[in-house]
């Protein structure tokens, strides 16, 4: 049995729930031939409860060389490419969620995701296919795409809906654990904003800028905005967009009016729905945060590298529109 030799950056929520499932998938991982073996695991507190024993905890970088791969889960930009960047320079595959680092670091990483080295479905809808499902639709030609990315807006909108006020439903989603301290990368469109341009990436140009993603949060949404849209038969959610306007390619994050038939409209998670020529209309819903959800998009990863699959390389080369989109009105 061959040791498959993994380091692992970040033990918080996602990173526990990681280490958890390597181990109760330890048969599967025996079946393709290989023994997991934690070198490692790169944590900021090591008297934190955790699933992890303490002898693999460190608090300072340990030599991520010797790993035959490398997953990150530690969040932010400047710190993981810092540890990053050597890693995949020595040809070291890395299996990330990391949507920010993605988005932001690209111009440094793009070599390397076209090298293979980069798995990330977890970056985008966490465990929900999303990244693989748009990699298999590269077998038509994307008409457009919307989609719910942000799990915390749209519990925020949903409990609007039931007639909260917006800062009402945010302490509401903060006391459960859905919003952050500081909610700004949500509730501003951020979040979404950077998993729409992974998914650009992946599909329309290689080299799309996160700044060309427009974005408009939920802040100024008020019950009354969604009573109305309501009275309209229709539902306000924060939706990400790609559609051809003016023979160009638009990425738009903002509220948006769905009529409350569509399929957007009833998902109850995150969800992606996408016209393609010649397929047509596909929807895949499903959780798009938390640990476990996001561990088993890691783990999928984690087996695509061990069956020979390369990493998600981004689009061959930049195509234009094949016409003009049809996008939802925003609210």
């Amino acid at each position: 049995m061959e040791a498959l030799r993994i380091a692992l950056l970040g033990g918080g929520t996602v990173g526990s729930a990681f280490y958890t499932l390597v181990l109760e998938r330890l048969e599967d991982f025996r079946a393709l031939g290989v023994e997991p073996r934690f070198l490692g695991v790169l944590v900021r507190d090591r008297t934190k409860p955790r699933p992890i024993p303490q002898e693999l905890l460190h608090t300072e970088p340990f030599d991520l060389l010797e790993a035959d791969l490398v997953v990150e889960a530690l969040g932010g930009v400047e710190a993981p490419l810092r540890l990053l960047r050597p890693v995949l320079e020595a040809g070291i595959p890395v299996v990330t969620a990391n949507k920010a680092l993605l988005a932001e670091a690209w111009a440094e990483l793009c070599p390397f995701a076209e090298e293979g080295l980069l798995y990330h479905e977890a970056s985008v809808m966490a465990g929900t296919p999303a990244l693989s499902l748009l990699e298999t639709l590269r077998g038509s030609e994307l008409l457009e795409l919307h989609g719910i990315l942000n799990g915390t807006t749209l519990y925020i909108l949903q409990e609007m809906e039931r007639g909260r006020t917006y800062g009402e439903a945010l302490r509401e989603a903060q006391r459960l654990g859905f919003a952050e301290a500081d909610p700004t990368l949500d509730v501003e469109g951020i979040d979404a904003a950077h998993k729409l341009t992974l998914l650009a990436r992946l599909l329309i140009d290689p080299a799309f800028p996160f700044q060309g993603v427009e974005a408009r949060g939920i802040t100024a949404l008020t019950p009354e905005d969604l009573e109305r849209a309501r009275e309209k038969g229709e539902r306000v959610r924060l939706l990400a967009s790609l559609y051809g306007e003016g023979g160009r390619w638009r990425a738009r994050v903002a509220p948006a009016r769905l009529p409350e038939d569509h399929p957007l409209a009833q998902a109850k998670g995150n969800a992606l729905w996408v016209r393609t020529a010649p397929l047509g209309e596909v929807f895949v819903t499903g959780p798009g945060a938390g640990g476990g959800a996001t561990a088993s998009g890691l783990l999928a990863d984690l087996f695509r590298f061990l069956s020979g699959a390369p990493g998600h390389r981004p689009a061959p080369l930049a195509k234009g529109p094949l016409g003009e989109g049809r996008p939802f009105p925003e609210a």
